[in-house]
């Protein structure tokens, strides 16, 4: 008699910013940092989440900025309470494939059922060869050509009942459907970014040579409990885009 080996989650864990930024608004939301009082001071934070100075800093300044917390020189920061959602601001980079509706600039090559790819796999956590849903899908921008090309693959459950697998326009983009469609929330984005030369294929759809170099970017799309819910693997050609980010200096 053979023993079946069960499949092993991979665990993909979030940036130490986002687990910051998502304790300090549950504590918020839950009372425990109420409207007026004093947020523990970075040192105390730095010690409770084994993180840097920095990285501190960072999850800081977005909770202010989202407005979350407010900062008074030589007096700390205090808690606003939780904001109006007009008032959040958006923390991680912005991509079409997750976003923007497929009425204009974009390309539907290939939507339906396949075999989880190792890289999707590891930014769902689940294993290679697993059946998911894929939606593979070309950007053009007029005056600059094709900016990205992105396959998004979702878990069966989470792909049915919606029209991810399907031939038809998304006119709202794909995490606004599939939030509306399955009643989840999506919280925070996990972003790998590295760089390659395109295969003959790649080339060909972003209009580029083979000798010329893409960055290649994994996404992993969560809750707030750092779950993947989707992925999403992009090819951007690295002559058309500027990836920028502002950190402090320690």
């Amino acid at each position: 008699m053979s023993s079946e080996v069960k499949p092993v989650p991979i665990e993909v864990a979030p940036p130490k910013y986002v687990v910051i930024v998502n304790a300090v608004q549950q504590r918020i939301e839950d009372g425990t940092y109420p409207p007026g009082s004093m947020l523990p001071s970075e040192t105390e934070l730095i010690r409770e989440f084994g993180a840097s100075r920095p990285v501190v800093v960072r999850a800081l300044d977005l909770l202010r900025q989202d407005g979350w917390i407010d900062s008074r020189q030589g007096k700390g920061r205090f808690v606003l309470g939780r904001p109006g959602g007009a008032d959040q601001r958006q923390r991680e980079r912005r991509y079409a494939v997750l976003e923007d509706d497929e009425r204009a600039g974009s390309t539907l090559l290939a939507a339906g059922t396949v075999p989880a790819p190792a890289r999707a796999a590891v930014a769902l956590g689940i294993e290679p060869g697993t059946p998911v849903v894929a939606r593979r899908r070309l950007i053009t921008v007029d005056g600059l050509g094709p900016v990205e090309l992105g396959t998004a693959f979702l878990p069966a459950d989470l792909a049915d009942g919606t029209g991810v697998g399907g031939g038809d326009v998304l006119p709202e983009g794909l995490l606004r459907h599939v939030a509306s469609r399955k009643r989840v929330r999506f919280d925070h984005v996990s972003e790998r970014i590295s760089a390659r030369l395109p295969d003959t294929e790649e080339a060909q759809l972003l209009q580029i040579a083979e000798h010329d170099p893409v960055l290649t970017v994994l996404l992993s799309v969560c809750d707030r409990s750092a779950k993947p819910l989707l992925a999403v693997d992009l090819l951007l050609p690295a002559g058309r885009h500027d990836l920028e980010d502002v950190y402090p200096l320690d």
